[in-house]
């Protein structure tokens, strides 16, 4: 915390500030206005804007707009697929000096260990990062996860400097019903952030979900969907994810008058999609050039952002903020061409000088040996589940199709689509292997396996052919998890995820080539979507409608219960 009397000798301009920003504009999202004149930084705090002002360091932004650092306020960092440190180098240089991340991912895996590596790394990082601690570990009961987080463990956490509230309730059936478990939970964090968590929850269920103190909600995927939940309280966050994407959906809710209630979030999103589109700053531009007034825009993605979540201390550059302040060319392109982060320059001797953790969670892929046998699915009926993919969206269809038995199996049809996809235990518990059908791959050949399994992260599999299947799941457990493409008994393509089977070792820009072989190897084997491998990540995640697929069985999310 900067000397009391420092800032006001600085604010008042009787000393030189530590940093002026020369020559610029900045845009306050509170009038609207554009302000002329200096900005003036006493270490990590504005001091001072609209005057003239002396510094011991000062930089040159003439022609440029000042707005304030972007908020991030929902995303699961282990899904960019990097570690804490090479996601701050990713995108802070875009301008997202603030992150509210949900660590569920690795907390499937390990428990607490891995939400405290979280709280632990995000001390160092130049880009602020906040914790939500994860309330869903594991997401259900319908599915074999590596770790089990109790009402009494996230307590004990709840007080951590780094720590905003309690990350998304998923099982928002529990909350509705009074699950214990739930109630727990929901207890030890009364008058403290709870983020939602239920899509497609309407009416009565709705009121009881929101009365038990829920703020937040990032699963609005239509425009009526929103506006319920708006006008009930709750605070939107507009979605715009590698996979979920709801930014076209939700776009005409954003305006002047609601923006103070909308935020941003990404929720997940990889490298290879933050290099060729960007992350918050893609959904600035492409909201604005959809029509939304910038005022509207850059309110959600800053200060409507920090004010939902209880940061009072940034959102606005005024004095007395977080020195978070993005330099852009035009506010319709939102192109950073610098940005500061309490007063930081993101550069590469901001990067460098970071002290960095090891990471936890190693060796964790702890799967049985397969075979070819193993993805055979036991049957004596031709009537069958089938998961349907929805491109861009998480939600699924609960398709009906008729597949034959041939001796006791029901085998892929690429004639119609339909290929096998299977779910195997991989944290060492029970071992358990499920199979079943999904439509909306486009797969034709071989296989593709993923320890990035949403939630509990188990090995999630989809291919034509069994021994490609096996060997793609095989090779995860050789390479303590990550991506692997398989065909004609090879390997085509993989990234290695060694920290929880989630997370890369290597730097972003690494992870953004070996991405780019990985689907180009998938689109070589017939795969039509876009982004395949989160794709499958969340063809197993049984709180998302309509039919999805664990350890333990297809589940029908619409009745919350596992298909006999």
């Amino acid at each position: 915390m900067q000397d009391l009397s420092k800032l006001i000798d600085q604010g008042a301009g009787r000393e030189p500030a530590d940093l002026v920003l020369r020559g610029g504009q900045v845009f306050d999202l509170v009038t609207g206005a554009m302000i002329p004149g200096d900005v003036a930084i006493c270490g990590d705090t504005i001091v001072g804007v609209g005057e003239e002002y002396e510094g011991r360091r000062v930089i040159d932004v003439t022609g440029l707009t000042l707005v304030p650092g972007f908020i991030d306020t929902h995303l699961h960092i282990e899904s960019s697929l990097v570690t804490p440190y090479e996601f701050d180098r990713c995108v802070l240089p875009r301008g997202v000096t603030t992150a509210i991340c949900d660590p569920h991912e690795i907390a499937n895996v390990v428990g607490v260990p891995g939400i405290e590596y979280f709280l632990n790394a995000s001390a160092r990082t130049v880009m602020d990062i906040r914790v939500q601690l994860s309330s869903c570990v594991p997401s259900t009961d319908m599915e074999t996860a590596g770790a089990r987080i109790e009402a009494d463990e996230l307590a004990a956490l709840k007080d951590h400097p780094r720590v905003i509230g309690l990350a998304e309730f998923m099982n928002y059936p529990g909350v509705i019903h009074k699950d214990p478990g739930a109630m727990a939970k929901l207890d030890a964090f009364r008058g403290r952030h709870i983020d939602g968590h239920c899509p497609q929850l309407s009416g009565r269920d709705l009121n009881a979900y929101i009365s038990a103190g829920i703020r937040t909600e990032h699963e609005a995927t239509t425009a009526a969907e929103a506006l319920e939940k708006l006008r009930k309280g709750m605070r939107v966050l507009i979605r715009e994810g590698s996979v979920s994407k709801d930014m076209l959906a939700l776009q005409p809710v954003l305006t002047d008058t609601t923006a103070p209630y909308m935020c941003l979030c990404t929720d997940d999103r990889n490298p290879l999609d933050i290099a060729e589109h960007g992350h918050l700053d893609f959904m600035i531009r492409s909201l604005i050039a959809l029509g939304c007034s910038p005022l509207a825009v850059y309110r959600a993605a800053s200060l409507s952002a920090a004010e939902a979540f209880g940061l009072k201390d940034r959102g606005q550059i005024a004095p007395g903020k977080r020195a978070d302040i993005v330099a852009l060319r035009s506010l319709a392109d939102c192109q950073a061409e610098m940005v500061f982060s309490g007063g930081v320059l993101a550069e590469d001797a901001a990067f460098a000088a970071r002290e960095v953790i090891a990471p936890v969670a190693r060796h964790s892929v702890k799967a049985p040996r397969l075979s070819a046998a193993h993805f055979r699915s036991t049957a004596n009926r031709a009537e069958t589940d089938v998961i349907g993919i929805l491109p861009g969206k998480i939600i699924t269809e609960h398709l009906h199709e008729v597949i034959a038995v041939e001796e006791g199996d029901k085998r892929p049809d690429i004639t119609r689509d339909l290929v096998k996809i299977a779910v195997v235990e991989r944290h060492g518990k029970n071992g358990n292997i499920a199979t079943g059908f999904v439509k909306g791959f486009g797969l034709k050949q071989g296989a593709i396996a993923s320890t990035v399994c949403h939630d509990h992260h188990n090995i999630a599999c989809v291919g034509a052919d069994y021994a490609d299947m096996a060997l793609a799941a095989n090779r995860l457990g050789e390479i303590e998890g990550g991506f692997v493409v398989t065909q004609g008994g090879k390997v085509l393509a993989e990234l290695a995820l060694p920290v929880a089977g989630l997370m890369s070792l290597k730097s972003f820009e690494e992870v953004e080539t070996d991405l780019r072989a990985l689907r180009t190897a998938a689109r070589n084997l017939g795969v039509t979507l876009e982004e395949p491998f989160l794709q499958l990540a969340f063809l197993a995640l049984p709180v998302i409608p309509a039919l999805k697929i664990t350890d333990r069985g297809m589940v029908d999310v619409t009745r919350f219960e596992i298909i006999a």
